[in-house]
């Protein structure tokens, strides 16, 4: 079994105050809004996703687009850049998830 080095261990760490600060942001905004009594059916999904949430999602689907685009064209243009390129480019998005 491989033990952890001490890059991995504080990038595990970074990651997870991460986590915590968005979970803290969302409980933050949900509050404001109970208090001052913005609370309705329409804007509920609003006040769970902070903004940097909409960013993130904007940027994921940017890259999935990218993938399906060097995905459908790997034929045309055999290059082992644009190959790496395209499965960097997966593994960044299945480590985001």
């Amino acid at each position: 079994m491989k033990r952890a080095n001490k890059e991995d261990v504080i990038n595990v760490i970074e990651k997870s105050a991460e986590d915590l600060h968005l979970k803290i942001d969302i409980h933050r905004h949900l509050m404001t809004a109970i208090l001052e009594q913005k609370l309705c059916d329409g804007n509920i999904k609003e006040l769970f996703l902070p903004s940097c949430y909409h960013k993130e999602v904007s940027l994921k689907e940017a890259v999935k687009e990218t993938i399906d685009v060097l995905e459908q064209t790997r034929k045309a243009f055999k290059s082992k850049r644009l190959e790496t390129l395209r499965k960097k480019l997966t593994q960044v998005l299945i480590e985001s998830n």
